[in-house]
């Protein structure tokens, strides 16, 4: 499924769901249903700062593709970020970046947010978006991705 799809048919499910409450219900769900990320990973490099919960964002690069995992304290927090994440994740930077992550803002998710949650929202797009960028750009500099995606996290 393309990205541009999976964007879509996450547009549908929640514009289908009238209720701000259900549609966050609907979100709350989508992070139960997201793995735990071990706790390794659990640390400053990975963490979202600027959101009052716990966050973390978890890049990862192979086969050419982008791939993103979450979590965090917060239920609902968890849950926009694995939407984020699952949209994202199996996709060329290219496609990662071609792709506007305020689409949350058609169906209501971010109206409803607190300004900690919205930023923290904000944050976990930019890391995401951040990381395509700097592959697609080592990939066409010639430089160790691997290595710059380190000191980016760090």
């Amino acid at each position: 499924m393309s990205i541009e799809e999976k964007r879509e048919q996450i547009l549908e499910e929640l514009r289908y769901i009238d209720d701000p409450y259900e549609r966050f219900s609907y979100v709350i769900d989508r992070g139960k249903e997201h793995p735990l990320l071990e706790e390794k990973f659990k640390n400053d490099t990975f963490r979202i700062d600027g959101c009052m919960s716990q966050l973390w964002v978890v890049p990862e690069f192979h086969d050419g593709l982008c791939h993103y995992r979450a979590d965090s304290d917060s239920s609902i927090t968890k849950g926009i970020a694995a939407l984020l994440c699952d949209l994202y994740s199996g996709h060329s930077p290219e496609e990662v970046l071609r792709v506007d992550p305020g689409f949350l803002k058609e169906v209501g998710i971010t109206q409803h947010l607190s300004p900690n949650r919205r930023n923290g929202l904000t944050r976990v797009a930019e890391r995401i978006q951040g990381f395509a960028r700097l592959y697609l750009n080592n990939a066409t500099e010639g430089g160790d991705a691997h290595e710059e995606a380190a000191r980016a996290r760090a």
